[in-house]
């Protein structure tokens, strides 16, 4: 059921790579809600995934950016605005990936230029597409930008690697930045903490399927599916949000706030 909640509002949609992703969901879903937008992504990533596709699907174009150049991101920004027609409402970074964790390296033997190639496109991205966006006075007031972290970024997941770094660097760059463009454009910016979700880019994760079993039944509700969680962020676009800005925002049926559930007690038990 549509609610038209984003009617005549426009975006940016970074990493839409197949199906399986979070933003691909939330960009099927911005278009039933009535908005438009521009996809992106890297080149390398646009030839594994079928990003053509949700192009058609959602009338929508495509830009090709790598989003740890400021080169390609300014250009993306000012190629948006003309094919959107005027300044962004909207912006969505999905995007993150961790060379150590494809590599099979130990977090306690990591190789330090692969680690820094991960921080620059999981995290410090954020910041460097903020920058384009402030800098370009791109986004519309009471615009809201929005990018997807996991709970690593506070607790201890050991297989999760260097990972749980770039996120609590991206929620420390939500909060920092969030409060210039609050002040200055009147543009909110905040994190989704999801569930543990059944992603591509997941996948990489050792262990990752017993992993999404268990917060399945930590979380009083269950996980969010990666549908959830395009229906929750559509609500961070919407008016709907005005003030909410610089949070972090778990998205996970509980388990950030449960201690032990009965099902893993029972689990345990002789």
């Amino acid at each position: 059921m549509s609610f038209n909640l984003l009617k005549g509002k426009k975006g940016i949609i970074f990493g839409a790579l197949d199906v399986n992703s979070i933003a691909w969901k939330t960009a099927e879903t911005i278009h039933a809600e009535g908005g438009t937008f521009v996809l992106t992504n890297a080149p390398i990533a646009m030839r594994m995934g079928q990003i053509d596709e949700l192009a058609k699907k959602t009338g929508s174009k495509i830009v090709p950016a790598d989003a740890t150049s400021e080169e390609d991101l300014d250009n993306l920004v000012t190629q948006s605005m003309e094919i959107l027609g005027g300044k962004i409402d909207f912006v969505l970074h999905a995007i993150g990936m961790s060379v150590n964790v494809r590599k099979g390296r130990a977090y306690t033997d990591e190789k330090y230029d692969f680690t820094t190639k991960g921080w620059d496109v999981s995290a410090l991205s954020f910041h460097k597409v903020m920058q384009s966006l402030y800098k370009a006075d791109a986004m519309n007031e009471w615009g809201s930008i929005v990018a997807l972290t996991y709970m690593a970024a506070q607790r201890t997941f050991p297989d999760y690697n260097d990972m749980a770094d770039n996120k609590a660097y991206l929620e420390s760059v939500a909060r920092s930045f969030g409060y210039f463009f609050g002040k200055e454009k009147k543009v909110r910016v905040n994190t989704i903490s999801q569930s543990p979700t059944a992603t591509t880019a997941g996948q990489g994760v050792k262990g990752f399927n017993s992993f999404i079993s268990y917060a399945d039944k930590m979380s009083p509700l269950g996980n969010a599916t990666a549908q959830d969680c395009a229906d929750y962020t559509v609500t961070l676009f919407s008016d709907l949000t005005k003030k909410v800005t610089m949070q972090n925002l778990f998205h996970d049926g509980g388990f950030s706030n449960t201690g032990v559930s009965q099902e893993v007690i029972e689990r345990f038990s002789e």
